[in-house]
């Protein structure tokens, strides 16, 4: 079986080496880049299946890092480590395209039942390759991770594909903030925060907009369906 590539983009370098020692004993391939703009250029250079990346770079946020990797790339799954861990920080993250985020200090086998969790999210399932999720003319390609609408294919990042995704497996039941935040984000919802309702536009933006038939609703005060009419 080939060995699956993870960028570790750390500049302290005894947690990046320690990172790296753990994750080859599991059998996976590593590479460290000690600063936002030498992560960015090695992306650009090499195929990597998961980014691990520290927020506080020397350089430049790994909140930037993270958005410039999206730009070309909107599907290889990022972890974030963070010393920050208040939802505001965990959003800022999300809405530049991050899809987990470990706090530090952290335990290896938690950083590694992450990586595995993620790697297995974005891996196509071998047991329904040709599963394919379909509301009126909208199609859902599990293998492929494609959206189409009206045969058209729709651009997704990655966490607009798992809300979406989640939508339409359950498609015509109301889905309320709670579930898509636990679901989606793995996280506890915050009514104090909107940024549920900003990837619902997201969708809506990508998904409804040039279409009559819209199929993203809002049930007020309980959610979100996603239907034809």
């Amino acid at each position: 079986m080939e060995k699956q590539h993870i960028l570790i983009v750390e500049d302290e370098q005894k947690v990046a080496n320690f990172i790296k020692k753990g994750l080859e004993t599991q059998s996976f391939e590593a590479l460290i880049a000690e600063d936002g703009q030498t992560a960015i250029d090695v992306f650009s250079k090499h195929t990597f299946d998961l980014v691990i990346l520290d927020i506080g770079l020397p350089d430049m946020s790994g909140l930037d890092v993270c958005a410039k990797i999206r730009e070309s790339n909107t599907q290889v799954p990022i972890l974030m480590l963070t010393a920050l861990g208040s939802m505001a920080d965990k959003l800022s993250g999300f809405e530049v395209g991050t899809d987990d985020y470990l706090v530090k200090p952290f335990d290896f086998m938690e950083l590694l039942v992450r990586v595995k969790a993620l790697l297995k999210r974005s891996t196509p399932s071998s047991t329904s390759p040709n599963e394919i999720l379909k509301v009126a003319d909208l199609e859902l390609d599990l293998a492929q991770k494609l959206a189409f609408r009206g045969g058209r294919q729709i651009e997704l990042t990655a966490k607009e594909y798992s809300l979406l995704e989640y939508l339409m497996r359950n498609r015509g039941r109301v889905i309320s903030k709670v579930d898509i935040a636990e679901n989606v984000w793995d996280i506890n919802f915050d009514t104090g925060t909107n940024f549920i309702e900003v990837y619902i536009n997201y969708l809506r933006n990508k998904v409804d907009k040039g279409f009559e038939n819209k199929l993203i609703h809002t049930v007020v005060g309980m959610g979100y369906v996603l239907k034809a009419k």
